[in-house]
């Protein structure tokens, strides 16, 4: 358990997030060159832009860009905004291929489902949570989570590129789990400690036959000088009566506690994605939430983000 208040750059709230200009990144001029061309190859090749190799010398241009991005993921803010794919005059494969060479200068792409998607495709399909459905496949506000906090390998770094926006709503928001975690530390009641024990999430279905539907995690650790946050609410919830198990009233009330936190405005900071541009955060500790949305009548303009789950790896410099 963390016992002391961490208080350098990760530990914000929206009144210490500096100008957006801070915090947007325009890639450089060698690595728009090497992933355009990487999607001209994708394209001519005619194949899913995943089956398609990225060579380790593209691999190398890329990451040797985004050198102050991954840094800013780690030990800064915990997020970033990329300026940008150009959408306007690429296919929709050519802007994935782009995405994903930069993705890949980041970390390495995790498989998202148990279909084995590493580009997953996060829109509305008029599905319902309360009927076992991600959120990310429906117009429900998401609340405030880290992804994919039920499973036990948690991808370190969380992609969204933009294709469309909605035509009302679908603001990103986001709340540092440190500074959260300091606040508790202080005022919580005795709150803190019981998120470091045990809760049963809901895996909404991605788990393998024979395996059980939840599994069990603290929502807060502390290892390697990096802060943890396992979360979603709902999924608790739902993991929790799958489980049969009642809350105890210290772990109730801990629970309840960050909700009410999270909701709060001090905490967040809020701005929409423009087409062509990809945010990344750090899984570990930036929690975020899509507010719900309306979207346009015409098939073509409605929201589209293209997510990827990235995980850190030594040989991505």
């Amino acid at each position: 358990m963390l016992t002391n208040a961490i208080d350098d750059q990760r530990a914000w709230k929206g009144a210490d997030i500096d100008a957006r200009d801070q915090w947007h990144y325009e890639l450089t001029a060698e690595c728009v060159a090497v992933c355009e061309s990487y999607a001209d190859e994708v394209e001519a090749k005619g194949v899913g832009v995943a089956d398609w190799q990225v060579s380790q010398e593209q691999r190398r241009m890329c990451a040797h860009s985004l050198e102050s991005i991954k840094k800013e993921l780690d030990t800064g803010r915990g997020f970033a905004i990329i300026d940008r794919v150009p959408v306007e005059r690429f296919s929709l494969l050519k802007a994935q291929a782009m995405y994903w060479l930069i993705g890949q200068g980041l970390g390495a792409p995790v498989v998202q489902n148990t279909q084995g998607a590493l580009l997953y495709d996060v829109r509305d399909t008029g599905q319902d949570v309360q009927q076992g459905a991600r959120f990310s496949v429906t117009n429900a506000e998401s609340s405030f989570h880290t992804d994919c906090a039920f499973n036990p390998e948690m991808p370190d770094y969380v992609g969204l590129l933009c294709i469309n926006g909605a035509r009302a709503g679908g603001q990103s928001q986001l709340v540092s789990a440190y500074a959260l975690h300091n606040d508790l530390l202080v005022d919580s009641g005795g709150a803190l400690g019981a998120l470091y024990r045990e809760y049963y999430f809901d895996r909404r279905g991605q788990f393998a036959t024979g395996e059980r539907p939840y599994s069990s995690f603290p929502i807060y650790y502390w290892e390697g000088g990096e802060l943890t946050m396992r979360y979603m609410h709902y999924y608790i919830e739902v993991g929790q009566e799958e489980a049969r198990e009642v809350l105890d009233e210290e772990r109730a009330q801990a629970l309840l506690e960050v909700e009410r936190r999270v909701g709060e405005t001090e905490y967040q900071v809020e701005f929409s994605l423009d087409p062509g541009q990809m945010l990344f955060t750090n899984n570990h500790w930036i929690l975020h939430n899509r507010t719900a949305f309306e979207d346009h009548r015409e098939v073509e303009r409605r929201r589209h983000y293209v997510r990827l789950w990235l995980d850190r790896t030594p040989d991505v410099q």
